[in-house]
């Protein structure tokens, strides 16, 4: 079976880095990589959609990220317990019309032994933004190491 540590129980530790790993995928806006980390089966919330499995997942984010354009992620560690993450959440990008938007939200993850996440909550709102108020302003794809988190942020 396939392994996708850390593995639960988590620690604060753990946490932080099963985070930081699902950031880090979901900044390369890749669908197909991205859903690895889910199980085959795995439910999803996300706003007003609700999802089951791995294929629902790719054409999902692949919708996302048709529209969300220039997209970038910043996830931080809410609370934790045993196999369990709640994590906060705060991601700008723009429209095909270059209004920029910056939309913060909350997920609940559970994890099966292996470390894939078989249920995902996710609650977003959308803040219209000027340019200049961006805060995220690293190149595409992960967010460098010395880069703020939302906390350095003010967010």
């Amino acid at each position: 079976m396939e392994q996708r540590p850390p593995l639960p129980p988590f620690t604060a530790e753990t946490a932080a880095q099963k985070a930081r790993l699902a950031e880090n995928a979901w900044n390369t806006r890749d669908p197909q990589k991205v859903a690895l980390a889910y199980t085959e089966d795995s439910r999803w919330r996300n706003r007003a959609e609700f999802l089951q499995g791995r294929p629902a997942i790719v054409d999902f984010l692949t919708r996302k990220w048709a529209r969300e354009l220039d997209y970038r992620l910043i996830k931080e560690v809410w609370a934790f317990h045993e196999n369990r993450i709640a994590a906060r959440f705060a991601y700008e990008w723009h429209d095909d019309s270059g209004n920029w938007f910056r939309s913060h939200g909350n997920e609940q993850w559970e994890f099966d032994e292996h470390g894939l996440m078989r249920r995902r909550l996710a609650s977003i709102n959308d803040q219209p933004i000027h340019q200049a108020d961006r805060r995220f302003h690293w190149p595409l794809g992960p967010r460098p190491d010395g880069h703020p988190g939302l906390s350095e942020l003010g967010l």
